[in-house]
């Protein structure tokens, strides 16, 4: 940028990590410096920084009216979590072009330093998403008589850190689910599907370990399968637009009639993507692993156990409390703990994740600009470096198998 005798105003921030990228939560200092560069002797007014936090959203929808009119709906939200402004050189009136005042700077590079702090209270992760974003950012501004102002923003992370160390997402999810495809009068059995991970709670590039059983008594061939989703919601006047994404799945081998599949531990990577954001009253992030069964010719039969995706991995003692409560909740018959359904079955298998949509859905996750802003260099060497712990004990034995009743048909592999 050459204005006049300015040669650059540029913005940096003092990084306390090794790679160098501002990255801060709350109760935080910013701090770092505003450097002008000028070729020449120049009068200023001021030289000013305006710091801001927020989050925001924004869509249309399209209305009919009658037959032949229609209007454009638009719906707007903000939360602001911060505004801060600070006078580095000068005073507060720039509306004017009087001489008074004035400040010369001389020829050269000069620096001028910032700080403020972040609010104490939680403040939302940085995100990108389809109808909105949470963004932070100090905006560098000069003002010089006769001159238009020098104006310069600089974006900096926050991440809001979700510890998964916590009771509540060290807990196991499970559930069971059956289905039968015929009516009453049909000899075809069920298809049953009983999953269980041991807890809720993951970071980015853990992968979870996926204990499955699956039983086909019906007359076709199936596949299960899991996948995760990513959820983002966002909220204005009093309407919410939803935005799934496939981020990441796998496949198990096809099942025929009579025959059973098990998981033991069937491992599916978390990819770097986003932390969920759960405290802000405009824009959530959510993740859910879904274990399913392909069906051909028939809705699938699915389960769907919630995630929360953290930024703190899992200390040495959270391994061994997952593990006891891994243990704990076998004892108490865990494949009677179903979890509640969603108001909407997903779409099947084959619609989600055609080609084309699982090149679209995932190459943002994948972009190196999101990556950096959804995974800041601290947190992904710390995942880098994690050790992945072992899998909780685990048995396949029903130490109370259900005896089969007369009224419902038996299946070829019992």
């Amino acid at each position: 940028m050459v204005l006049g005798k300015v040669k650059s105003v540029t913005i940096s921030f003092d990084c306390l990590n090794d790679s160098n990228v501002p990255v801060y939560s709350s109760g935080d200092t910013v701090s770092g410096r505003v450097s002008l560069e000028v070729t020449g002797e120049i009068r200023v007014k001021s030289l000013k920084i305006h710091a801001r936090g927020h989050a925001k959203v924004r869509w249309t929808e399209s209305r009919n009216a009658g037959s032949n009119t229609a209007y454009t709906q638009n719906y707007t939200e903000e939360v602001e979590y911060f505004n801060h402004k600070d006078i580095l050189i000068g005073h507060e009136r720039d509306d004017d072009n009087s001489e008074e005042g004035l400040h010369t700077i001389h020829s050269g590079r000069h620096e001028y330093a910032f700080s403020f702090e972040l609010p104490q209270t939680p403040l939302a992760t940085s995100f990108e998403g389809r109808h909105g974003s949470v963004r932070y950012w100090v905006k560098a501004e000069l003002h010089r008589p006769w001159f238009l102002p020098v104006k310069l923003k600089k974006e900096f992370t926050v991440f809001e850190h979700i510890d998964i160390n916590t009771p509540s997402l060290l807990s196991p999810q499970a559930g069971t689910k059956e289905k039968t495809l015929c009516c009453w009068f049909c000899t075809s059995g069920p298809i049953s599907l009983s999953a269980k991970i041991e807890r809720k709670g993951y970071t980015p590039g853990e992968s979870i370990q996926i204990f499955a059983e699956i039983e086909n008594c019906s007359s076709r061939v199936v596949v299960p399968k899991a996948a995760i989703y990513q959820t983002q919601a966002f909220y204005a006047k009093g309407k919410m637009k939803e935005v799934k994404q496939l981020v990441a799945n796998l496949r198990g081998e096809s099942l025929s009639s009579g025959k059973t599949e098990t998981w033991n531990g069937k491992q599916l990577k978390i990819p770097p993507v986003s932390p969920s954001i759960l405290d802000c009253s405009i824009i959530r992030v959510e993740y859910s692993l879904m274990v399913y069964v392909d069906i051909p010719g028939a809705m699938d039969l699915f389960l769907n156990l919630p995630l929360v995706i953290g930024t703190i991995p899992l200390h040495p003692f959270g391994s061994r409390t997952s593990s006891v409560s891994s243990q704990c909740s076998m004892n108490m018959n865990w494949l009677g703990l179903t979890l509640p359904e969603r108001p909407e079955a997903p779409p099947s298998y084959a619609e989600v994740v055609t080609e084309e949509q699982r090149q679209s859905s995932l190459a943002p996750i994948g972009a190196c600009d999101d990556l950096e802003r959804a995974l800041p260099g601290p947190l992904f060497a710390y995942i880098q470096e994690f050790r992945f712990l072992p899998p909780p004990l685990y048995s396949e034995i029903d130490p109370n198998p259900e005896q089969p009743t007369d009224d419902r048909p038996s299946c070829p592999s019992r």
